[in-house]
């Protein structure tokens, strides 16, 4: 992960640190008081570093990326934020005095808008982390369908997603168990999961299996994969992403999950019933694995069959579920809403038609849950979520 960013890293460091230094220190102050200046910029240099070298997507110890990034906000990303501010600054006042033809000291505003933008920085990191993170919201949203049977009508399904509970180490068990009594305090009649369980192995479920293992509802709890629930983040011969891959399923299956791969399931209510589909992972097939197949997936199913399809990909409901389907309902994550969010705006929208929330094509629909935890323990306008959807017969 950080070795992909390792040459943009280096350069923000470099070139604040070196601006600060040429414009506001060289001459100015005591050689000691320009070595701590340069003192933050270069242990992160060394940081960078270390992390790129790791052969892993990220290193096993969740920690020391955490810790890298909250630093690489407070430090590297606020000091080039306050650079941008100064130079700019400088820019203008120079073009000013120039077409004014004033004398005199010039005076540079950017230096107050910077400090301004890395206190802003600053609030944004500290809250994300601290505060955001812990956050729990439970939105209610109602679909209602000329399809859905009569006996299913007012029926309550219980959506979340992107639990990453490898995440919930370090003293932040209590979030995920509140979590879950949440899910449960919604009384619903089925639960569907709809991936990204884990961060990068199988073994950062299994302290946590008794708890997940809590969740139920009179209909069952339905899951499907996510990318991160493949061995797509670690660097292992074939032979142990496999044996990854069935520990992850073999886990699901422990906690009394029905985890749907490529395949579907009845529920009845009397003579009415209602299918649920899950299709693997069907990501963009370059940074997300492609593995959905709606044809075995939906095999069985008949043409006037009610159907919530889980996917966890919501790219995949355009590409492939819409024109190849007649799904009515598609269940989905994977985006996070980027877990930032200002006025409503997540740069999420700049890369997902769908990122957050119930979108409809005609008749049909697909909710896309911010999801519940993350793989970087921050979240800022986008609380953790839980989705309670009713189906209504229209």
């Amino acid at each position: 992960m950080i070795a992909r960013i390792f040459i943009p890293v280096l350069l923000m460091i470099v070139l604040s640190d070196g601006y600060v230094h040429l414009r506001y220190l060289r001459g100015r102050v005591s050689t000691k008081a320009v070595l701590l200046w340069w003192l933050p910029g270069v242990l992160m240099v060394l940081y960078t570093v270390f992390l790129a070298l790791q052969k892993d997507f990220a290193p096993s110890d969740n920690g020391l990326l955490d810790i890298y990034l909250f630093f690489l906000g407070m430090i590297v990303v606020a000091k080039l934020v306050f650079v941008v501010c100064s130079a700019a600054g400088w820019g203008i006042s120079c073009m000013v005095h120039r077409l004014l033809h004033r004398s005199g000291p010039r005076r540079n505003y950017g230096n107050a808008v910077g400090v301004v933008m890395v206190l802003l920085i600053w609030y944004v990191l500290f809250y994300g982390s601290f505060v955001g993170f812990g956050k729990l919201t439970v939105r209610q949203v109602e679909y209602a369908s000329e399809d859905l049977p009569e006996a299913f009508d007012g029926y309550r399904i219980v959506h979340f997603s992107d639990a990453h509970v490898g995440t919930y180490g370090r003293g932040r068990q209590y979030l995920l168990r509140r979590n879950i009594d949440s899910i449960m305090a919604q009384r619903p009649d089925m639960i569907v999961f709809t991936g990204d369980l884990q961060n990068m192995q199988p073994a950062e479920v299994t302290p946590h299996e008794a708890l997940l293992a809590s969740l139920n509802a009179p209909d069952g709890v339905f899951s499907v994969l996510g990318n991160h629930d493949y061995a797509e983040y670690i660097k292992a011969d074939e032979a142990v992403k496999a044996a990854n891959c069935r520990a992850m399923v073999d886990a699901q299956r422990r906690m009394g999950w029905t985890l749907l791969i490529n395949e579907n399931r009845t529920v009845r209510r009397g003579a009415d019933s209602i299918v649920v589909a899950g299709m693997e992972n069907d990501g963009d097939g370059k940074k997300f694995p492609q593995k959905g197949d709606i044809v075995k997936t939906l095999q069985g199913v008949g043409d006037s069959a009610f159907v919530v399809m889980l996917e966890h990909d919501p790219s995949s409901w355009r590409r492939k579920i819409l024109p190849q389907s007649a799904t009515q309902l598609t269940l989905s994550g994977h985006t996070h809403a980027m877990q930032f969010s200002l006025w409503g705006w997540s740069p999420a929208s700049l890369v997902y038609s769908e990122w957050g929330g119930m979108f409809t094509e005609g008749s049909r629909a697909i909710n896309v849950s911010t999801g519940l935890g993350g793989f970087i323990p921050f979240r800022f306008g986008v609380p953790g979520e839980i989705v309670v959807i009713t189906l209504k017969k229209k």
